[in-house]
């Protein structure tokens, strides 16, 4: 994979590097720059090589009746002002009003381009659209790895259309991610949240590789319905029947003992522990309990390698106990840790335990896809 480390020259070129700006927003304010640090390497290292730095990226969400993104990345904007001296913004991300603030870039500085998803062609993958975004620039970077498993205009089709590279987090997530799929035992992975289609294909990949693997969250619902335990009111995906009992063989598969539980919309406080019998009609499982927190913390200690993606309950909701315990447990172990996932980080940066990670992957979805199938559609354009 070529590197922007192998791009001849940057002095007075015109790159166009696709980065992740795709953070939370609350009241028009950024409420986390996580992803927005981890993509200054990249724009550091072309700003000091004189290169004019044109940033495109997308904002989560979309309108109902149009299927067009309406959010703006102004809050991005105004937030990489700390981080990036002079850096300026256009209203659009093709046309002539993009192309005219492109022009007036000086070298060694930087643009930002509108929200890409304002623009149908950007989901759609639509070529025109593509060669509009292309047309922009001499050069393409891609440094958007939580996007990479999306087929995209910015992913796929425009690095067919310039020289094309790797940015340096795109760089270090691979290689990072790479080493998960050869971990040191023993071995312990953790994959948890929603939504069973989506994660069953890494599940089945990490049984093959990891010593232990446990699955929790809204995921573990899917396997204790399977083996006839009641959830209750909880949230499940209705995963195949038989693609559940095939991996509830696998001896290497663990799932909570325990849990906190509470009558759905419940606030934290309203939540009891309860054993996984004891889940009644008109109760939902929220979060995991001491119990399996305890199981994985002995887990933890015993580790050389962990990998974790996923809150282990409703973290939006305020149920964070087990997550929040999990994440400190791993910080203090001398595992080589590799996490990823929205509310994963979020835990670990309201923890402040971010250094005490061994790599925090800015992918959720695209971590998954990528330990599951070894790449991703973002990365398999760049040839």
């Amino acid at each position: 994979m070529k590197t922007v480390r192998d791009i001849p020259t940057l002095e007075n070129v015109t790159v166009l590097a696709r980065v992740s700006l795709n953070v939370p927003v609350e009241n028009g304010k950024v409420t986390d720059t996580f992803r927005l640090r981890k993509s200054l390497a990249t724009i550091e290292y072309l700003r000091k090589k004189s290169a004019r730095v044109v940033l495109i990226s997308h904002i989560t969400g979309e309108s109902h009746t149009s299927g067009v993104g309406t959010e703006t990345l102004r809050p991005m904007w105004e937030a990489m002002k700390t981080f990036i001296p002079r850096i300026a913004f256009c209203e659009t991300s093709v046309g002539s009003e993009a192309r005219n603030a492109v022009h007036a870039i000086p070298s060694g500085e930087v643009l930002m381009l509108e929200n890409l998803r304002r623009n149908p062609g950007e989901m759609k993958n639509d070529k025109t659209f593509a060669i509009e975004l292309a047309a922009l620039a001499d050069i393409f970077v891609q440094d958007s790895f939580d996007n990479c498993h999306r087929e995209h205009a910015s992913m796929v089709s425009v690095p067919k259309l310039l020289p094309s590279y790797a940015g340096l987090l795109l760089e270090e997530e691979v290689r990072e991610l790479t080493k998960a799929l050869t971990p040191k035992k023993p071995s312990l992975a953790l994959i948890c949240g929603a939504k069973f289609s989506t994660k069953e294909p890494v599940v089945t990949r990490l049984l093959a590789l990891y010593d232990r693997v446990f699955v929790g969250g809204a995921l573990a619902n899917d396997f204790m319905q399977a083996k006839g335990h009641s959830v209750g009111s909880s949230l499940t995906s209705h995963g195949d029947p038989a693609r559940l009992a095939e991996l509830l063989k696998n001896p290497r598969l663990v799932l909570p003992s325990d849990y906190v539980i509470a009558p759905p919309g419940s606030s934290h406080d309203a939540g009891r522990v309860a054993t996984v019998d004891d889940v009644q009609d008109g109760e939902a499982i929220l979060d995991e309990g001491p119990q399996t927190v305890a199981m994985l913390a002995n887990d933890i200690a015993g580790a050389n390698a962990i990998l974790w993606n996923g809150p282990l309950g409703q973290y939006e909701h305020g149920f964070v106990d087990a997550t929040e315990a999990l994440a400190a447990h791993i910080a203090r172990s001398n595992a080589y840790s590799i996490v990823g996932g929205g509310d994963t980080v979020a835990a670990i940066e309201k923890l402040q335990l971010n250094d005490r990670f061994s790599f925090i992957s800015t992918g959720g979805g695209a971590m998954l896809d990528f330990l599951a199938e070894g790449t991703l559609p973002g990365i398999a354009a760049l040839g």
